[in-house]
């Protein structure tokens, strides 16, 4: 118990490192936050694969390759429908920020709202990849996503500034978005422990989840600002090193 709340301190504290970021350098480069976006999206899509998706096979038993691809379907579409309510990252981090002078407040808190919101559902990918007991796997998971909250940190510091959002204020909404992963961890984590029958379908359905997540947002984000093949490189980076250390650890 004592990794799993560490591990969700530190998901949820890699918003706040982005977050520090953010202020450090208002102005950082879309280009490196593009690159390690993509890395990180190499990394859970490995880790969703293999990680979630194949464990989720495993224990399907005698219905599981119909499990694991029902609840991949599920995990997206919920995904989706949240998206449909509440916009993520690349329908509001399109401009530089130096346009956002002009922004709305009300868009830019219902921007963070947004993040804090399909948080949520990350956060309980990560706890769900413990209920599998495989730590290693776990940890890894759980540090593709949270690769992925420290450029998400970044980005939210610049609107809220350029909106009027004091400093401290600033701040404490940026560490809120992060808790909110913090308790999506823990929601995985007990959901899959209180009972080990739905682990398959947790498990697939974290992993449907965490590809929507790539496909949707985090690949057209690292392609909207003409670093197309850095960040194509990246990915397959990050895949690559997610798949020699599931190899070497195994």
């Amino acid at each position: 118990m004592e990794i799993v709340l560490l591990t969700a301190l530190g998901v949820g504290g890699a918003t706040v490192i982005g977050a520090i970021i953010g202020f450090i350098f208002k102005n950082i480069s879309h280009k490196f936050s593009d690159i390690v976006l993509s890395f990180a999206a190499g990394v859970m899509l490995a880790a969703a694969v293999l990680g979630l998706i194949l464990p989720s096979l495993e224990y399907g038993g005698k219905y599981g390759i119909l499990i694991t691809v029902a609840s991949i379907f599920v995990g997206a579409i919920c995904l989706n429908l949240i998206d449909k309510l509440v916009p993520h990252l690349h329908k509001f981090v399109g401009v530089e920020p130096e346009s956002h002078h002009n922004a709305n407040l009300s868009k830019v808190l219902l921007f963070v709202l947004a993040i804090a919101i399909h948080n949520l559902p990350e956060g309980i990918a990560a706890g769900v990849g413990f209920g599998s007991g495989d730590t290693t796997q776990a940890l890894i998971i759980a540090g593709g996503i949270a690769l992925q909250n420290i450029p998400e940190g970044m980005v939210i510091i610049a609107p809220m500034l350029a909106a009027g959002i004091r400093p401290g204020k600033t701040f404490l909404l940026a560490m809120i978005t992060g808790l909110v992963e913090v308790i999506g961890t823990l929601v995985g984590y007990f959901a899959v422990s209180i009972s080990a029958a739905v682990l398959p379908f947790a498990l697939a359905f974290a992993g449907g989840m965490m590809l929507y997540v790539i496909s949707d947002e985090m690949i057209p984000e690292t392609h909207a600002h003409g670093s197309e093949r850095g960040a194509t490189y990246a990915l397959l980076v990050g895949f690559c090193v997610m798949l020699v250390t599931d190899v070497l650890l195994g």
